[in-house]
This record gives C-alpha cells, sequence and structure tokens, in this order.
C-alpha cells in the first residue's frame, strides 16, 4: 500500500503567500471594466446610486404619471399633459439607489489544497465583482469563511475603494473547516441590510453545502454561488492502493 505524501503539500501552501502578490495585475484591472452584476430581486437602498428601482423619486428617467395631491411641488407637474387634456398630473421619475452587495469567500483548506489555484481563482472572481458593484456605487462587503466568520472587510462604497478589497483578499488564507451552515447563520445575524450574497466555494462542506444556501434564502437574500473546482481532483494522478486523506478533518480512507 501506498501513502500520499503530505509533506509536499505543506510546503506548496507556504509558497501561496507569493503568489497572491501577482493576482491583481495591471492586466486583470483592465478587465474588470467589461463586467457587470445585477440582482434578480429589488432592495431597498440607502443612498443615491446608479442601479434603478421601482421606487419612484428624484431620478432621471421618466416612469410615470399619478393624480396632483394638494401640496405636490408645482414644479413637477407635466404642463404639456395638462394643455391636451386640461388634467393636471405630476410626473414621476425611477429612483436610483445603492445595494448591498457580500461576497462570501470560502477559505477553508480545501480550497488550499495542492498549489492553492482554487483559493487564488476565488480571489480573482470577489475582486472582479466587487469592483463591479463599486463602480455602481453599491455597497460592498466581503467575509472569509470556514465554519465560522474568519474575516471581514466592512462594507465599503466607491470605484476607488477596490484597492482595499484587494488588499484584504491578498490576506485571506486556506485553513480550517468548512460548515457553511453555521458560517451562513452567523452571517445573517450580523448583517440585517438584505441585499446580493454571492458564495465563492469548492462546496466540500460533510453537511452539505445546500443548507448555507438555503440559510441565506429563508432570511431574504438573493443568493448566488460560484462554484470553484480543481481538475485535479476530479481526476487525481493516482495508482495502485493508497491512502487518502480528508485535508480538513484528517480522516484516512483506502
Amino acid at each position: 500500500m501506498g501513502l500520499l505524501d503530505v509533506l509536499p503539500w505543506r510546503r506548496e501552501k507556504r509558497a501561496v503567500a507569493a503568489k497572491d502578490d501577482d493576482l491583481f495585475d495591471d492586466d486583470f484591472q483592465r478587465k474588470l471594466e467589461y463586467l457587470a452584476l445585477v440582482s434578480r430581486r429589488v432592495f431597498a437602498g440607502r443612498l443615491r446610486a446608479e442601479r434603478r428601482t421601482k421606487k419612484s423619486g428624484s431620478g432621471v428617467e421618466f416612469a410615470d404619471h399619478r393624480d396632483y395631491q394638494p401640496g405636490d411641488d408645482f414644479r413637477t407637474l407635466d404642463w404639456n399633459v395638462y394643455q391636451r387634456f386640461e388634467k393636471l398630473l405630476v410626473r414621476l421619475y425611477e429612483e436610483e439607489e445603492d445595494l448591498a452587495i457580500y461576497f462570501i469567500v470560502d477559505a477553508s483548506a480545501s480550497m488550499g489544497f495542492g498549489d492553492g489555484r482554487k483559493l487564488r481563482y476565488a480571489k480573482k472572481v470577489a475582486a472582479a465583482l466587487a469592483y463591479v458593484g463599486l463602480a455602481n456605487l453599491d455597497r460592498v462587503s466581503i467575509v472569509t469563511t470556514t465554519d465560522v466568520l474568519s474575516g471581514r472587510m466592512p462594507e465599503t462604497r466607491g470605484k476607488a475603494r477596490i484597492f482595499k478589497a484587494f488588499r484584504f483578499l491578498r490576506a485571506a488564507r486556506a485553513d480550517g473547516h468548512t460548515d457553511l451552515g453555521d458560517a451562513m447563520k452567523t452571517f445573517v445575524a450580523q448583517n440585517k441590510r438584505r441585499g446580493l450574497a454571492v458564495l465563492i466555494s469548492d462546496l466540500y462542506d460533510p453537511a452539505g453545502f445546500e443548507r448555507g444556501i438555503n440559510v441565506l434564502r429563508y432570511n431574504k437574500f438573493d443568493p448566488f454561488v460560484v462554484h470553484v473546482v480543481d481538475p485535479a481532483e476530479g481526476k487525481p494522478k493516482l495508482h495502485g492502493d493508497v491512502l487518502v486523506y480528508d485535508c480538513e478533518t484528517g480522516d484516512e480512507r483506502e
């Protein structure tokens, strides 16, 4: 019986930090301008932004008319309609508000398996989508998770804050066990403002990744999942009798 050697993998883990320095190079940043992020649901915002909502307000895009009510601002009256139909109607415009967007990056030990490609890819995906949200003046927050929330970048706003996201993601390291169910319970308890929740993970959760997604759904977040896969895990280069182990729990199986 052969035995998978754990030492080379641990040496590779120590080299991951050096590779993170090249994650967000100039070429990567140039590509960010071509991305867009859309929510399937409408959430109440707090500040003006570039995302249309169903609320009528002080935007620039015309939405509808309604009958004039005593006390309405005369400047909102549509005088063209009055000239044609002799009816006092008020112009309504689409309000543009910010959206709360949460990026949940799985930073458990399985994401660092091998040379850490999965975690590096997850970081780049999170950075790219965070840039889109920041460019739209949405509220963006990033958390890393294992069986707990292991790190958090507080919500921020504005395109220039993308470098804050870069710094946070570069510092993330793969360690700990995966339990998306417990981690998402903590997440929803800490984030009362509902919005878009993007989970970026390899979904290797012994208890089932569906638990974590359902927690988000039941608490009225709009969940999206980016499934990160390393081809070497699906077709490992193993021959003969070997002893494999779980890199998070240490459990072994022939």
